[in-house]
């Protein structure tokens, strides 16, 4: 299949190297320069904008940084809706507002062009291993379109609802995530300062009521868990920037709603402050460093 892929940040290029893995012809368009020859190497093409990328494609997916991104790349002058055919599915798997969502797939249908949005979990670990989820908003028929696509990059296809859905499943999750890493932290620094061993606080906590994914599988004590980022330094895994950016459109998006997300605030100030103090490259576990003594 031909398939315009835009946007090759940490998630998209392992993404866009698993569709050239499957077979398919991939028309590559990006700003880093190193990661487009080295996805040409394996067999991609390099196209000089969204619209020439999008000229002749059977598919056309992005995943880019923001809201802002999605509309340029889509919207603008030379953007994917002024050289897709009509017809042509089409997914933008960024995480960014519901209502841009809805937006540029509305402006995409003007055109004939079904569109879903389909925002993934799993991160850089999952894009590279092909174990991604996609929560994905669309009709039932362009779904079942996109779903043999998406399943040559991710486990768990799962059909959200209409357009938008895909992203308010996204940004729930990643709220909880959020709130759910500070209270591991809370925990863990706090057994610490008592004077527990923190790897038996640890092994007590993931057989007990406080278990959660944060805490089992990704564990923001240094040596609990080896393969999480907080055994290596805090480096790689899921930014602290860009866990913020999704507790931003989730209170962004509850104060629309007229919905409190009073944790998720909290959260979302935690991590502003982490951001500040010139963290926010860390991976989002390295919270933990806001409750620990200097060591």
């Amino acid at each position: 299949m031909k398939i315009a892929f835009i946007g090759l940040g940490n998630m998209g290029a392992p993404m866009a190297r698993n569709l050239i893995k499957a077979g398919h012809a991939l028309r590559l368009v990006d700003l880093n320069k190193a990661v487009l020859a080295e996805l040409e190497q394996l067999g991609g093409s390099i196209s000089a904008s969204a619209r020439e990328a999008a000229e002749g494609a059977e598919l056309v997916i992005t995943m880019l940084p923001a809201a802002v991104h999605v509309r340029s790349v889509w919207l603008g002058e030379d953007g994917v809706l002024a050289g897709i055919g009509k017809g042509v599915p089409a997914v933008d798997c960024s995480t960014i507002d519901p209502q841009t969502a809805r937006d540029v797939a509305a402006a995409a249908a003007k055109q004939g062009v079904a569109m879903a949005d389909a925002p993934v979990s799993g991160g850089t670990g999952g894009a590279a291993a092909g174990t991604l989820t996609f929560m994905v908003g669309a009709t039932a028929e362009l779904f079942a379109t996109l779903q043999p696509v998406l399943a040559q990059m991710g486990r768990n296809i799962v059909h959200c609802g209409e357009v938008g859905t895909g992203q308010i499943a996204k940004i729930c999750n990643n709220l909880l995530l959020g709130i759910s890493m500070v209270g591991v932290s809370e925990a863990m620094a706090l057994g610490d300062a008592l004077g527990i061993d923190t790897k038996v606080l640890a092994g007590i906590i993931n057989s007990s009521t406080g278990r959660c994914w944060s805490s089992e599988m990704y564990n923001p004590w240094p040596g609990i868990v080896e393969t999480a980022p907080a055994s290596r330094g805090y480096t790689g895994g899921f930014g602290a920037e860009l866990m913020l950016k999704d507790l931003g459109l989730a209170t962004e998006a509850a104060r629309q709603a007229h919905q409190p997300v009073v944790l998720g605030a909290v959260a979302q100030q935690l991590y502003q402050a982490m951001s500040l103090r010139g963290e926010g490259g860390n991976d989002f576990s390295a919270i933990i460093n806001s409750y620990r003594k200097p060591q």
